[in-house]
């Protein structure tokens, strides 16, 4: 096992991995911006580094500070988190050539899942299931036109290094197929640096679903069930539970076994999500792979009883899966999870400032990830997470109660936050009746006239 390790982020998430330290015995390194000075991450880190002013860019996404804090520290690993540098292949290379063990794939490996035309070619490949679509980078308008008319319309053009919903544009005749394929470019090559798109068949209505799996160094793979995730906004998730209503044990057997042969065979280990969206005819397809810990893990550890988090650390240091995690996973009772934000409810608009008082929910089957406290400040700097709180019961009924009662209790003031909008979601009698897909939330605003 490691001796100590740095966590390349900040907040909640920050916080939840030398959680997970402590209870491995692994001492912990954190860095921080001169903006989260006064942050719980740093108070509660054996070691703390600060390595630059609030902006992303010189501070939690320079490379050369990170490492640099890395070899003062004398460490030996990295964990990510989510975010920032998470999926940056580069970052993992610059690790392994610096001697210090990356907690994620192999660079390789998360370059190719990262580049989601050639994710989506290695998925189909490996007999995953996946949406009709080009077969790689379309590299023209023309080109572009060629496969909507042989997938058929509506489509939708993907940016290949995207995420967030940026770069993508649903495109429903040939009439608009030149507009909408430059705005797409154009946005992709502005936020990632890489305008390359890829086109796939449009499917009306989904829901997103989530598969979590652990992978080891030596060649095994587990699933552990489905997160269901239809509940957002602008792509972005706002609420998410385990296991979804639309999955049978067959589908979930099913998935699971192909998934984890298919990840075998690319050499993937440690954490990962892979993406899917379900039709309605309750078939699923292929979207994306994230190659990293997500924001929503919390619900799969509840309904599971699987730390992930110490399963990456304990993968990362060479454990065989069956030092991880138990020989049968069993899926018991509901879990959901929502992302509370410093956002107006309505607006959406970010509210950063200094929380004035604040008490998360408790009691039974209630957990609260947070990096927040009274008199803590919310930076204009970074994303709005204030908190996940998450919940588990013994079925989706009683975890819709006991969410709305926890949302109830929670209070923050000083910030917008999207609690109420979250209270609202939970009273809807079509999200308790689970019918749902991913346009809920426009829907649901439209409706009630926000």
């Amino acid at each position: 096992m490691f001796n100590k390790i740095l966590i390349a982020n900040r907040g909640e998430i920050a916080l939840r991995v030398i959680c997970a330290c402590k209870e491995l015995g692994i001492r912990t390194v954190a860095i921080y911006s001169e903006a989260d000075r006064n942050s719980l991450h740093v108070r509660f880190a054996d070691e703390a580094i600060c390595i630059g002013p609030p902006q992303l860019a010189q501070s939690y996404l320079n490379i050369p500070a990170v490492i640099s804090a890395a070899e003062i520290a004398n460490v030996e690993a990295i964990h990510p988190g989510y975010g920032l540098l998470a999926e940056n292949a580069n970052f993992a290379e610059v690790c392994e050539t610096s001697g210090i063990k990356f907690i994620g794939p192999r660079p390789e490996v998360t370059r190719l899942m990262g580049e989601k035309e050639k994710a989506r070619a290695a998925m189909k490949a490996a007999g995953v299931p996946i949406l009709p679509g080009s077969d790689g980078i379309v590299a023209s308008e023309g080109e572009a036109l060629e496969w909507a008319r042989q997938v058929g319309f509506p489509v939708i053009v993907k940016a290949s290094a995207g995420g967030g919903g940026r770069g993508m544009r649903i495109v429903h005749n040939e009439e608009e197929l030149p507009g909408l394929f430059r705005a797409a470019t154009a946005e992709a090559a502005g936020a990632f640096g890489n305008g390359d798109l890829y086109m796939e068949k449009y499917v009306d209505h989904p829901r997103h679903i989530e598969f979590q799996i652990l992978a080891d160094e030596h060649g095994h793979v587990v699933s552990l069930g489905e997160r269901e995730c239809s509940i957002q906004r602008r792509h972005q998730k706002l609420l998410e539970e385990s296991p979804s209503t639309q999955v049978t044990p067959e589908l979930r057997k099913q998935i699971g076994e192909v998934l984890c042969k298919s990840l075998a065979k690319i050499g993937y280990w440690n954490a990962g999500t892979i993406e899917f969206l379900m039709d309605q005819n309750k078939q699923l397809h292929f979207i994306e792979m994230n190659t990293r810990i997500q924001v929503e893990h919390p619900v799969t550890e509840m309904v599971t009883n699987v730390d992930l988090v110490k399963s990456q650390i304990m993968i990362a240091a060479g454990a065989h899966m069956n030092e991880v995690v138990p020989d049968s996973i069993v899926s018991m009772g509901h879990a959901i999870e929502c992302r509370i934000n410093a956002e107006h409810p309505e607006k959406f608009t970010p509210s950063a400032g200094k929380i004035t008082a604040f008490h998360p929910a408790g009691g039974t089957g209630v957990r609260v990830d947070t990096a927040a406290y009274a008199e803590g400040v919310i930076p204009p700097y970074y994303d709005s997470l204030i908190a996940k709180l998450i919940v588990r019961a013994k079925d989706r009924d009683e975890a819709c109660s006991r969410m709305a009662r926890a949302l109830e209790m929670f209070i923050v003031e000083g910030v917008y936050t999207t609690i109420s909008l979250h209270r609202r979601i939970l009273a809807d009698p079509d999200f308790r009746a689970g019918k749902f897909d991913t346009g809920f939330i426009e829907r649901f605003l439209a409706k009630n006239g926000k």
